[in-house]
């Protein structure tokens, strides 16, 4: 492999016409994104500042180094004419991220409408925050969001459809046999959660799943 990549390398040299020239900023993100490998973002691109280029093409990177803490990086660039010419920036990497138009209390379950989905650096990010709108659309909030900063994932969380102390509807089915009893919930709970129970008739505390509002379901 090693003797195939210098062969390739001295034809460059050798022959340099016969090879298209690229952009350098497109050589640069290739590069980068082979520097950060598995754990490039499924959404990220870079954004490529030279700092020293004096060139815009080239034909091939053949040395690349990059500092992901800092971004910056350091390339040798071969020209069209066969010239080895450093280049150095900033490989800043972006992700798509989705974040609130408006300031959302808590409380209030997050609309379509209420999301935009933004490119913003990743140092902005976080490792917490939600990058997927279908993560963010029908939660309900625990903490304030921001207009325009990305939402922590601690920030949302599914849409509580039953609080302590409500009066609920507890049901029990099996196949045609339907039994139903009031009782008075001991904790809150958001769809599919298991909640405890206290059933009004017999003043027994069961475990069901929310399934509605006001209304849990036994699950044998």
């Amino acid at each position: 492999m090693k003797t195939f990549l210098t062969s390739l390398f001295l034809a460059y040299l050798i022959a340099p016409a016969s090879v298209m020239a690229e952009k350098l900023d497109v050589l640069i993100q290739e590069k980068a994104v082979e520097a950060y490998g598995s754990i490039l973002p499924e959404s990220g691109n870079f954004d490529i500042i030279f700092q020293t280029a004096g060139i815009q093409d080239a034909v091939v990177i053949s040395a690349f180094w990059m500092d992901r803490n800092t971004s910056q990086f350091i390339a040798n660039a071969v020209t069209q004419d066969g010239v080895v010419r450093r280049v150095g920036g900033l490989a800043i990497l972006t992700v798509q991220v989705p974040v609130p138009v408006r300031r959302l209390m808590p409380n209030e379950i997050v609309m379509k409408e209420d999301v935009e989905v933004q490119r913003m650096h990743y140092s902005r990010v976080g490792a917490y925050a939600v990058t997927d709108v279908k993560d963010l659309i029908g939660k309900q909030v625990r903490r304030l969001l921001t207009k325009g900063r990305p939402v922590m994932t601690q920030s949302v969380m599914n849409e509580r459809i039953i609080d302590r102390g409500d009066i609920v509807e507890i049901r029990y089915l099996d196949g045609p046999l339907k039994l139903t009893a009031p009782g008075r919930a001991l904790g809150d709970a958001y769809r599919g959660q298991e909640i405890k129970i206290v059933n009004l008739v017999g003043n027994i505390t069961v475990v069901g799943v929310a399934s509605g509002e006001g209304l849990v379901d036994i699950i044998q």
